[in-house]
């Protein structure tokens, strides 16, 4: 087999995505929107999330084992879903105050904290701790008066006049942007969320490594969870809102 029929061979594979649950699953619709043409296969360990208050060696060893049972299926790019804007709210920054909507471990993480220490002269960055928050997507709890109580008990005591953006640093968070706008209100205040980005940047390197199809091919995407719960794929397909799927 010539190199041009090996590059072409390894274009037809599809791309793999996973995540502790079904927050990644944010990313993957950005991704499957900017790559229609691409076969996706995401899988979710919600056996064994959530990831966030778990040792980080019990945390790698999982992420391994998952990263392990793609490759062995046989993929052409990883995205690992887990993500923070924080960066991209200071870039737009106006001088006002930026809350940054975390899990825990995410704000006790060394790469946030590098990050709170690089822009603090810039802006004003209150991080929000949001235990629980996750699991109101894992149950598919998407709006209602619990969880604008939750809004309320973790942002009313940071809001303040000149709050001019939120970040959504988990990739569960902008499934609950909808719930989240209606608790504001009225206020000016801009939802960020790193999920296109984090699409785009997967795009980019596949383009470099020539690793894009190329053909008419329309891409399917294929849900796996740890779970083997069938009430979690069909959660997964409802969160991904995409018209057809395998």
């Amino acid at each position: 087999m010539s190199e041009t029929d090996k590059l072409q061979e390894k274009q037809k594979l599809p791309i793999g995505f996973m995540d502790s649950g079904l927050g990644g699953l944010s990313v993957l619709r950005e991704a499957v929107k900017l790559m229609p043409k691409e076969d996706f296969i995401y899988y979710g360990d919600s056996l064994h999330a959530p990831y966030g208050v778990k040792p980080q060696a019990e945390i790698r060893e999982l992420t391994f084992a998952v990263v392990k049972k793609l490759l062995d299926m046989g993929i052409k790019g990883l995205a690992v879903a887990c993500n923070t804007a924080t960066s991209a709210a200071v870039t737009e920054s106006h001088g006002g105050r930026i809350l940054v909507m975390a899990t825990p471990m995410t704000l006790k993480q060394e790469k946030f904290q590098n990050l709170l220490a690089k822009y603090r002269e810039q802006a004003d960055i209150v991080p929000v701790q949001c235990d629980g928050l996750m699991e109101f997507v894992e149950h598919g709890d998407l709006d209602g008066q619990e969880l604008d109580d939750y809004f309320a008990e973790k942002l009313s005591p940071v809001l303040t006049d000149d709050t001019e953006s939120i970040v959504l640093g988990c990739t569960h968070y902008p499934f609950l942007k909808k719930e989240l706008r209606h608790f504001l209100g009225d206020r000016d205040i801009h939802l960020i969320d790193g999920s296109l980005g984090t699409s785009r940047e997967l795009m980019r390197r596949l383009k470099v490594q020539g690793l894009l199809r190329t053909d008419d091919h329309k891409g399917k995407v294929r849900i796996m969870n740890s779970s083997g719960r069938q009430e979690l794929i069909d959660l997964s397909l409802k969160l991904l809102n995409l018209p057809d799927y395998e």
